[in-house]
């Protein structure tokens, strides 16, 4: 096996071509990707017989289907409140990757709200077993869910914190955002070394099963220095951005594995992710 490629949401050219996202797949395996990112950022907006209907063009094409569940989520709320409205944002994007056959759900690790780092992630591990428990109570156990690392540095969510959230089950995957783990390191996470080190990381803590299909974000960062994430840029800007693309693709062809890599690149994300794939495969030959 090898890794998978595709876009989160539709890139600008896919726009001005078509109206609906019903299109994505066939465009997606036009290019050579096989995988896509549903965005339910804002919300969990589409009908099921939509996600139906996604889900059959997606399953035509070869296309790997993920859905990325509502921005809001802060699994560290301490507020019951709060927390069944986590619940309900996650089901509502649970009953909707059901309707489309998608795999895997990324949902917000959450804010530390003036918190210490522990304290949030004590939190946000509650939390968590709660929404998996309403998750297998809707039937959804079969989706997995993938805490993502965040890119501000006032956010819960570094590397060992996602992967401490995600010891509490093995249908838990990681999606590694290679890009918020640069910017929230203030460009410090770049590079083969510090690859090599952050994947052997994730094996040590989850095993090689595990580790070897971790989910993941990828695009260039745009960063401040003292908060971190500021936003999202493209691989055609020339201005330094990072992290670099090429040494992780070389690591991950090295190792084996078989991750799916979804580009975020601020409307380019589908070419960008074409050109992601094709540095891939030149590690492989």
């Amino acid at each position: 096996m090898s890794a998978k490629f595709g876009p989160a949401g539709n890139s600008d050219s896919f726009s001005k071509r078509y109206k609906s996202s019903l299109d994505a797949p066939g465009w997606i395996a036009e290019l050579g990707l096989d995988c896509y990112e549903y965005q339910c950022g804002k919300g969990v907006h589409v009908g099921t017989d939509t996600a139906r209907k996604l889900g059959q063009r997606a399953e035509q094409a070869g296309i790997a289907l993920s859905v990325h569940a509502p921005y809001f989520i802060n699994l560290a709320n301490p507020d019951p409140d709060a927390l069944q409205k986590t619940i309900g944002y996650i089901t509502a994007a649970c009953e909707v990757a059901d309707a489309m056959g998608a795999g895997r759900i990324v949902i917000h690790s959450g804010a530390l709200m003036k918190r210490t780092r522990r304290e949030a992630l004590d939190i946000a591990l509650k939390s968590l077993k709660a929404v998996m428990a309403a998750c297998d109570e809707g039937g959804y156990g079969h989706i997995a869910l993938c805490p993502e690392t965040m890119g501000k540095i006032n956010q819960l969510g570094d590397l060992d914190e996602v992967l401490e959230l995600c010891t509490l089950d093995e249908r838990l995957v990681p999606c590694i955002d290679f890009g918020h783990l640069y910017a929230r390191s203030l460009g410090a996470d770049d590079g083969q070394e510090a690859y090599c080190r952050m994947l052997d990381r994730v094996e040590g803590v989850l095993g090689p099963e595990r580790a070897s299909r971790f989910h993941s974000h990828f695009s260039h960062i745009q960063f401040t220095p003292n908060g971190g994430e500021k936003c999202h840029r493209t691989f055609a800007d020339d201005d330094g951005y990072g992290p670099q693309w090429a040494p992780l693709a070389g690591e991950v062809a090295r190792r084996g594995w078989s991750p799916t890599f979804i580009c975020e690149s601020a409307g380019t994300q589908a070419e960008d992710a074409a050109e992601m794939q094709r540095i891939y495969q030149s590690c492989l030959a």
